[in-house]
């Protein structure tokens, strides 16, 4: 979730007011950090470093293993690790397991700070909404969809999470599960990226990726 929040509301309609669409189109695909699977997915990241992607914030961002980890820099710092690369319509889904209390997320169509969108990774109680849950930056939105099964969730091994942006149309599934299926303009295209959140209580998280893989539409 974002860093600044003063206001905490949920939104749950289905058809939500936004930002024009940018007339912005996609950058190219870069051959040396990219490779396509056999399903026509691209992966972004290629386990071995972190070509193809750029850090804002100071939370540290290393490959470890064949695996992507963000941690707090020093003084409980936050940060993002974005994708060099913007996408419009796409399916993406993205592998992890995290180090609890955790407060990250995947970013998607990511323009600024406050025109994007996030699938959670959390554990948040007021209201309630466990990692799935669809949030965007704005005062008037937050949680665009919530999703209130927490054991949806493997705390302590691998999870899935599944997005689908096509249009005003938004999708999340989490280990299968539909979590997310709503209609915003916010944002029509932008970078994929996740997020270390800041503040002592979440001193001890760690956002590990073993694999992000995206098919435009």
């Amino acid at each position: 979730m974002l860093k600044r929040m003063s206001v905490v509301a949920v939104t749950m309609t289905l058809v939500l007011g936004g930002c024009q669409k940018s007339v912005e189109k996609p950058a190219e695909k870069s051959g040396s950090s990219t490779a396509v699977s056999e399903k026509g997915y691209t992966k972004l990241f290629n386990g071995k470093d972190l070509t193809g992607w750029e850090a804002t914030g100071k939370a540290k961002w290393v490959v470890e293993k064949g695996q992507l980890v963000g941690t707090q820099g020093d003084k409980n710092a936050p940060g993002d690790l974005f994708t060099t690369q913007s996408f419009r319509d796409f399916e993406a889904t993205v592998t992890y397991r995290v180090g609890w209390p955790c407060n990250s997320g995947v970013w998607f169509r990511f323009q600024t700070p406050d025109k994007a969108y996030q699938a959670d990774i959390l554990e948040y109680k007021n209201p309630v909404a466990y990692s799935g849950s669809l949030y965007c930056p704005g005062y008037s939105k937050i949680f665009l969809a919530a999703n209130t099964d927490k054991t949806l969730e493997n705390h302590t091994g691998w999870n899935t999470i599944k997005i689908r942006a096509q249009g005003e149309h938004l999708q999340i599934w989490l280990n299968g599960r539909e979590t997310a299926n709503v209609r915003d303009k916010t944002s029509d295209s932008g970078k994929i990226g996740f997020q270390v959140h800041p503040g002592a209580e979440f001193g001890p998280m760690k956002i590990v990726v073993r694999e992000v893989s995206i098919r435009e539409l």
